[in-house]
């Protein structure tokens, strides 16, 4: 029987891609031409590889996927015509216009040879400038004030890790090796609302990831797992002082 077909055990592999959106208001002119009119934003919803090509006005995207991703299918809201839209081969975005903000249904199927299933991701379409997390809910700036801060990004950086894949696949991967992300900073960085310290950092142009950032967030996921430890360990030991406290009033109810 040949190999290709059979799985490699133990073996674990993954990409790192980026999934997101990037906004960007349209001028009197541009929304006057328009089908819809009311429409004030344009925007690109894309699945990406998370390194960034070398002076592109892009995040990410300096890796083409289609090696590993066949297809990516974007549900919009019900209110456009065909929400349901495939995108066949790489770059695997999408740009529309709109005026509201909405969540993006975004499903990856890969290539044969990987015999995986597809996977689902969800994207919350991001048209408004961010602001700092803590501060008041603030309505969105007007169209022109919007329009001089410049696009905006909302992104999320993942990894999609292939377990015990085939031989073929294993070997398709292995021969398209992803391009490393710079080790620091030399962009703003991705702001997320997962970590508020990355809004005034995130100012200043087309924001890109880093090695950096992998560090960071892997040390987040650690203390907030130290943190949960930490808790379940205090509940714990409340548990067990509390039902102490039973077995001692119920030998008391006993030897009343």
């Amino acid at each position: 029987m040949s190999t290709e077909r059979v799985r490699t055990r133990g073996t674990s592999i993954y990409r790192p891609i980026i999934y997101g959106n990037t906004a960007v208001v349209l001028s009197q002119k541009e929304r006057e031409a328009l089908s819809h009119p009311d429409h004030t934003h344009r925007w690109t919803v894309a699945v990406r590889s998370a390194a960034s090509a070398p002076d592109s006005d892009n995040v990410g995207g300096a890796d083409d996927l289609s090696y590993f991703i066949k297809r990516v299918t974007f549900k919009l809201h019900d209110t456009y015509a065909n929400p349901t839209r495939n995108v066949d081969k790489a770059p695997f975005e999408l740009s529309e216009t709109g005026w509201g903000e909405f969540e993006v249904q975004i499903r990856i199927n890969f290539v044969s040879e990987s015999g995986e299933k597809a996977i689902i991701l969800y994207h919350h379409l991001k048209l408004h400038p961010w602001t700092a997390i803590g501060e008041p809910e603030q309505p969105p700036p007007p169209l022109d004030v919007a329009a001089k801060m410049g696009p905006v990004h909302s992104w999320q950086y993942d990894e999609i890790v292939f377990n015990d894949p085939y031989q073929t696949f294993l070997n398709i991967l292995i021969a398209h090796p992803p391009t490393p992300l710079p080790k620091s900073k030399r962009r703003p960085v991705p702001f997320h609302v997962a970590n508020p310290g990355s809004f005034e950092a995130s100012k200043g142009g087309v924001p890109e990831f880093t090695q950096e950032m992998e560090r960071e967030e892997a040390e987040r996921l650690e203390n907030a797992r130290k943190a949960v430890i930490s808790e379940q360990d205090k509940w714990r030991q409340i548990l067990i002082e509390k039902e102490k406290e039973l077995a001692r009033l119920q030998r008391q109810l006993a030897e009343a």
